[in-house]
């Protein structure tokens, strides 16, 4: 539940209260996508793991409370929400295994460094020219690629900075999974129910770095029950912190 927060921001509890986040009142706001990207990356304690277009921080401070010595990385193009993604990781006492850089994917500065264990993004769900634009600039770059900030470009980002044999995800819109999966071979997918019996409209997807072959799709998470609220599968990894399995 959001809480007032001094203007312009809102502060939000994650994972049952887990995680407080700071963020905007306006613009793109992290929620369960972030939450749900965090349960499905399979880091163990004294791994390292990188996030590109951390926002404020919600994926990658999700991940670092679920697993205990977990390093992330996270890496921002909007610097305001940079700073923001650092602050809150000070303000869950994550700061130690939590580092955020202001930076764009298209030209990673050195310091950020590479072979990851793991590698996870939430990119932008629409492509140049697919969709309106929101109004907000913020909000707009979140959720809409640049002309030169295309799927491939995040991807090569992610698999560039992962070790052979580590994982790389994505969250996305059910209806690019074609177009994700020709970038991504050998990929496992989840696909996220709104209800049973109902489309996906979001997926989850794996792969490993060295590894190719057949997709194979998943039976797929239900997160709604028909009378309203969370199914229990769905409460334990948003509320309870408890991870996906992909098998």
């Amino acid at each position: 539940m959001a809480t007032s927060s001094p203007d312009p921001f809102t502060e939000d509890a994650l994972l049952g209260g887990r995680i407080t986040l700071v963020q905007p009142k306006l613009g793109f706001r992290a929620g369960s996508d972030a939450v749900l990207l965090a349960a499905s990356i399979p880091a163990d304690s004294g791994q390292k793991v990188l996030e590109a277009g951390c926002g404020t921080g919600a994926a990658t401070l999700c991940l670092a409370r679920r697993v205990p010595g977990v390093r992330v990385a996270g890496i921002e193009l909007q610097p305001d929400l940079a700073k923001l993604a650092a602050q809150n990781a000070i303000r869950n006492g994550l700061g130690e295994r939590v580092r955020i850089l202001a930076a764009d994917l298209l030209n990673p500065p050195a310091i950020l460094g590479s072979g990851y264990d793991h590698a996870m993004a939430n990119p932008p769900y629409f492509a140049a020219g697919k969709h309106d634009v929101s109004p907000n600039a913020a909000r707009a770059k979140a959720r809409s690629e640049a002309a030169e900030g295309t799927l491939g470009a995040w991807l090569d980002f992610l698999f560039n900075h992962v070790r052979d044999g580590g994982t790389v995800t994505l969250i996305h819109r059910a209806e690019r999974l074609d177009e994700i999966l020709a970038l991504m071979p050998g990929a496992v997918v989840l696909p996220l129910l709104p209800g049973r019996d109902k489309p996906a409209k979001r997926v989850i997807v794996r792969a490993m770095k060295g590894v190719a072959g057949e997709p194979r799709i998943l039976k797929g998470l239900v997160l709604h029950k028909e009378s309203g609220g969370y199914t229990e599968a769905g409460e334990a990894v948003l509320r309870h912190a408890s991870s996906l399995e992909f098998a």
